[in-house]
């Protein structure tokens, strides 16, 4: 005999006030956040203007970016322009123009007893101004940052190669942070 608490679903099945209750209770959670959506205090990043959205692409593609010095400057810039531009080439007609100064620092880890080192953290930060070119004003501001680890080896070439390919990803991870940053403010504009 079944408790006065249980009945039975559609399939025959006991449904408990227990599991009810959960429902109700992720109810009162989304309500709040289904609510903010609908007044325009959560919008898609890269969704349709038609959806709320800020079609993020296109304003992105009105940034240009200054010439950043050094390898992993040109590193940044290359990957900040083909994620605006999906390879397009330099920007026409820029609205904003992305000035980038970069610092770049090697640190050792796993020190050997000897004093060597086994591997080394390549760390960029690169400080960034988004300046509106009509007005020369700058609208954002900030400082990104990115590391990648690498081992260093007996061999120079690999040392060398193995390093290379930590400032390529640490340059990516800047160029990827810069390029939502700059969408996230522009969004908004």
């Amino acid at each position: 005999m079944r408790s006065s608490v249980e009945n039975r679903n559609a399939k025959g099945g006991a449904v408990s006030w227990r599991a009810v209750s959960r429902l109700v209770f992720a109810a009162v959670l989304v309500t709040p956040l289904l609510a903010a959506c609908g007044n325009g205090g959560f919008r898609p990043l890269y969704g349709s203007t038609s959806l709320g959205g800020a079609a993020a692409d296109a304003r992105l593609a009105k940034v240009s970016v200054s010439t950043i010095p050094g390898r992993v400057g040109q590193q940044i810039r290359n990957e900040l322009i083909f994620q605006a531009t999906g390879g397009g080439g330099e920007v026409q007609n820029p609205e904003f123009k992305l000035d980038v100064a970069i610092r770049e620092s090697v640190t050792s880890t796993l020190v050997l007893i000897d004093g060597d080192s086994s591997g080394q953290v390549y760390s960029i930060e690169a400080k960034f101004q988004l300046v509106r070119i009509s007005d020369k004003s700058v609208v954002l501001s900030g400082t990104s940052y990115g590391r990648a680890s690498f081992e260093r080896n007996k061999s120079i070439f690999s040392n060398v190669r193995a390093r290379e390919d930590a400032e390529n990803r640490a340059a990516k991870v800047v160029g990827e942070d810069l390029k939502s940053r700059l969408s996230a403010h522009l969004a908004g504009a």
